[in-house]
């Protein structure tokens, strides 16, 4: 019987995830024909959710465990561990207006409208984290003060500042202005959905990627506990491994003490003596963003560079250390 029930996304971000699950397990079975898929570990149970109900639904216990955005967290203000940045999925949340309207700025549309009277309305899905980000605007609170932004739903408004109004999008929000709202606050990874309906980003709200999160209650049980950071380590492991580099080389004697100081490792790198007299192998860890710049160094001192990417890079101790702490 599966002792760890774990939500994962389903979505724009489904099929990444499946690919991160599949390098950290292996296998994935039932993609695309069910939303209760398996994974090679019978004490895991997976079923595919939307990522914004993931937060509460791993907060609330009816899972230990969740896949889900910062986002998403953000916004449903969730009480869960965040346990690891699983470093995909990344997107940005912006405000876009109107290319035509003559604005550059939230400070500068608030200030527009305000000054005229004008009810300023932003289409959303993010009510929370767009109402937190307009109130702490200098032009807000110069305006409005400590009033909170009318947040409109089908089932409710919330709020005591109706000029400036933001109002629940169920999709396709980039859509919506000019003729349903003036601005909006919205998801992009590149700016061409923007860009392909006459729209321009004025401003930044938040960075967010994929994170892995736990239910509080569930670490504090010993069996549970353990199976999620066995999950923990697994992913870390994925996550290592797409920003490092597994590299070989053969180098000869009197070169062998100049290359060594040369290359950073993971901890060290190994040495083997070659049958050839005077030529040893040299193999290390690095990460990718080092690897362009030692090669003129291998160039100079080693032959026969091989260049594999791990699969995994499991950093046992690490994680270890982080669940002793919890």
């Amino acid at each position: 019987m599966a002792s760890v029930r774990f939500a994962i996304p389903k979505g724009s971000i489904e099929e990444s995830t499946f690919r991160f699950l599949e390098q950290a397990w292996f296998s994935v079975h039932g993609k695309g024909r069910t939303y209760r898929v398996t994974i090679d570990d019978p004490e895991v149970s997976l079923k595919l959710l939307r990522p914004q109900e993931i937060p509460t639904y791993v907060q609330e216990g009816l899972y230990d465990v969740g896949i889900t955005g910062k986002d998403w967290i953000e916004e449903t203000n969730a009480d869960v561990k965040v346990l690891l940045d699983l470093g995909y999925g990344g997107i940005k949340i912006v405000i876009a207006t109107p290319k035509t309207y003559k604005v550059n700025s939230l400070s500068d549309i608030i200030r527009e409208y305000a000054s005229n009277g004008k009810t300023l309305r932003i289409s959303t899905e993010y009510l929370n984290i767009s109402a937190n980000y307009i109130r702490q605007n200098p032009e807000y609170s110069k305006h409005f003060g400590r009033k909170e932004p009318m947040m409109i739903t089908p089932w409710w408004r919330k709020g005591d500042n109706d000029k400036i109004q933001l109002l629940l999008s169920f999709g396709a929000t980039e859509a919506k202005p000019p003729e349903d709202s003036d601005a909006i606050i919205d998801v992009t990874e590149t700016g061409t959905t923007l860009e392909q309906n006459n729209l321009k980003i004025i401003e930044t709200v938040m960075e967010s990627t994929a994170v892995l999160v736990a239910n509080k209650s569930s670490l504090q049980d010993a069996k549970k506990k353990e199976k999620i950071y066995d999950i923990v380590t697994l992913l870390k492991g994925v996550v290592e491994g797409r920003n490092k580099l597994h590299i070989f080389v053969n180098v000869r004697k009197e070169n062998l003490e100049q290359l060594l100081k040369s290359l950073p490792a993971l901890k060290r790198p190994t040495i083997s003596q070659l049958s050839e007299e005077g030529w040893y192998s040299v193999n290390t860890i690095i990460s990718k963003g080092e690897f362009v710049r030692i090669i003129p160094t291998l160039r100079k001192l080693a032959q026969g560079l091989v260049v594999h990417e791990p699969r995994g890079i499991l950093p046992l101790e690490e994680v270890s250390n982080q669940e002793e702490q919890e």
